[in-house]
């Protein structure tokens, strides 16, 4: 029987309706609207796609966007300085400095110069540290996406389950593996050097793929049933489209895949749409950790 597929789409709707409430309530009860600063430096197509979406979605929950497009020549002080004057912004509520940066700027610079307070990305040291402490914080959006996914698809029931996440990166592996800690799961982490990395995996009941590797796990690699988050995106020849023609598929065989697990993210449409609509709840959290009010009731529900 062919595995349940995790609508990401419909997923990050409900999530965009709750960030919609909230910044309604906010305005009508408090007078306030949240603000997103986005910071795109270059001419990066994937990154002007994506930066276009977030201004689009931002705006569509009613929140104000305010984007700065840098030339590719930006220097990381010019960069740098931006980030402190919309840090010092009180009509900025989250900063996102759209990743990658070009290679004379070194990223780690430009992350720990954005107050933590407005690190909707969830990327300082302070938000990755509290994360790792079990303190409140702002959590980065991709993991976030994958854990509220694989709660929609086992009915919230996590607790107990045997996890492993595929990937060690600082960006989803290493986070999304502390969330799934939280949620009470015995949490594996494989990467490149894990010895029977096949046996491993099937070993989970939730299986977090995220080694942007096109196609790496094997339908024989996930166990019956298992519920698989497939966080990869990898563009691929598909000369069955035409010459030249290429297309997106995850770090997991989808159509393997398919035929093996209970329940698994298509790539596209699951794991991506979460990322943005998380990035928008990011925001109305921020605004509300800097006025030092409880998150409104509508994003904290969905």
């Amino acid at each position: 029987m062919a595995a349940q597929l995790i609508d990401g789409k419909a997923r990050a709707e409900r999530l965009r309706a709750g960030v919609k409430d909230s910044v309604a309530g906010l305005k009508e009860r408090h007078g306030f609207v949240p603000g997103l600063a986005v910071v795109l430096v270059g001419e990066d197509p994937a990154s002007k796609v994506y930066v276009g979406s977030k201004v689009k979605q931002t705006e569509e929950c009613g929140m104000r966007s305010i984007e700065h497009r840098l030339p590719e020549e930006t220097s990381e002080a010019d960069l740098i300085a931006l980030v402190q004057q919309l840090n010092n912004d009180p009509e900025v509520d989250g900063i996102l400095v759209q990743m990658p940066l070009p290679k004379h700027i070194n990223t780690d610079n430009v992350v720990l110069s954005i107050d933590p307070m407005k690190d909707v990305d969830g990327l300082h040291p302070v938000n990755a540290g509290s994360l790792v402490l079990g303190k409140p914080g702002l959590v980065a959006c991709t993991p976030q996406g994958c854990v509220l996914l694989a709660k929609q698809a086992l009915s919230n029931k996590l607790s107990g389950l045997n996890a492993v996440v595929l990937g060690r990166s600082i960006l989803v592996g290493k986070p999304v593996s502390l969330l799934l800690q939280n949620e009470n799961c015995t949490v594996t982490m494989a990467h490149s050097r894990t010895q029977n990395i096949e046996e491993v995996c099937r070993s989970a009941d939730l299986l977090v793929a995220a080694v942007g590797r096109p196609e790496m796990v094997r339908g024989d690699w996930i166990k019956p049933g298992a519920c698989v988050i497939d966080v990869g995106i990898n563009r691929v020849p598909a000369p069955e489209k035409g010459e030249g023609k290429s297309k997106l598929v995850g770090d997991v065989h989808f159509e393997e895949a398919l035929e093996v697990a209970g329940s698994i993210t298509p790539v596209p449409g699951g794991v991506g749409p979460m990322t943005i609509a998380c990035l928008l709840s990011n925001t109305v959290q921020a605004a509300c950790n800097l006025r030092s009010m409880p998150l409104i009731a509508a994003v904290a529900g969905y």
